[in-house]
């Protein structure tokens, strides 16, 4: 099972492929003059942030942060663009992972499959989303995320979760928590820290994250990006920066990086995600109609 599901992992990647080219050709399409080639500033963001995102501290809060600083993606395209971009260095992650980290293969499919559904219907709901609820959905998933980080960090692995593999009610419960993540990963919500969580809640090995977390966003990732492409709801120059900086920056994470002083690291970056929440919640109070700013 586990050779079929990198096998279908393959085969997604192809058809992932094929939609982002066809996309392609239809904006080139539409603006003939426009140049389509990734600037090097674009391709730095995919670099660094696949690059640490191989190492456990996640791209959506960084490339967020990076996006608005630069200026570089509307605020209520970024959720499609990190979608759109990340998802083939993503998926060679899951690749790297599935094959090299042991975890019960009946866990793993189950998680991906339920992730996959999430994405789907996430990725519709935002894509559909007006500028300052997109503005608001990504402020308060940023919070989130760096409550989750934060959290992790403090509370570190718990001892004695040790299991492999879930079963029953609890596969059950771990399979809806993390459709939910899915979900809420399409407006931004990086899946590592509340991936690690979660299965260490369930009991399993904090490691067996890894498999799973990658796994998840290997499959779902391609399936919400090719709803955001077929809306149009993402900036198709920055996607393919991220994409062709991202595919070098995983295999340098994984091919030469040993140890890193990552703690320091993680909670830099807690720090820049709640500044950028902050301001993201801020920009979409101005944004919205006067008779609806209430934040």
């Amino acid at each position: 099972m586990r050779l079929a599901l990198l096998v279908a992992l393959v085969a997604l990647a192809a058809a992932y492929i094929a939609v982002l080219a066809h996309s392609i050709r239809k904006a080139r399409a539409r603006a003939p003059g426009d140049s389509w080639a990734p600037t090097l500033h674009q391709s730095l963001v995919g670099f660094v942030t696949n690059f640490f995102d191989s190492l456990g501290i996640g791209n959506f809060a960084p490339t967020t942060v990076w996006f608005r600083a630069a200026k570089m993606v509307p605020d209520e395209r970024i959720p499609g663009t990190m979608n759109v971009g990340h998802t083939l260095p993503v998926m060679l992650m899951g690749l790297l992972f599935i094959e090299s980290v042991e975890v019960e293969t009946t866990t793993l499919v189950s998680m991906i499959a339920a992730s996959i559904a999430g994405a789907w219907f996430g990725a519709g709901r935002v894509a559909s989303l007006r500028r300052e609820h997109v503005q608001l959905g990504m402020g308060v998933a940023l919070l989130l995320a760096a409550l989750f980080m934060g959290g992790f960090q403090i509370v570190g692995q718990p001892v004695g979760a040790d299991a492999l593999g879930l079963e029953g009610v609890e596969l059950v419960i771990a399979g809806a928590g993390i459709a939910v993540l899915g979900a809420l990963m399409t407006i931004g919500v990086g899946l590592y820290a509340p991936c690690m969580v979660l299965v260490s809640l369930m009991g399993m090995n904090p490691i067996a994250a890894f498999p799973i977390m990658m796994g998840a966003c290997a499959f779902l990732m391609p399936v919400a990006s090719t709803r955001f492409l077929k809306d149009e709801a993402c900036a198709l120059r920055p996607g393919l920066g991220l994409t062709l900086g991202g595919i070098p920056g995983v295999l340098l994470a994984v091919l030469l990086v040993k140890s890193l002083p990552l703690d320091a690291l993680r909670w830099l970056v807690v720090a820049v995600v709640l500044i950028t929440a902050v301001a993201m919640l801020r920009a979409a109070r101005r944004t919205a109609p006067p008779d609806q700013r209430r934040l």
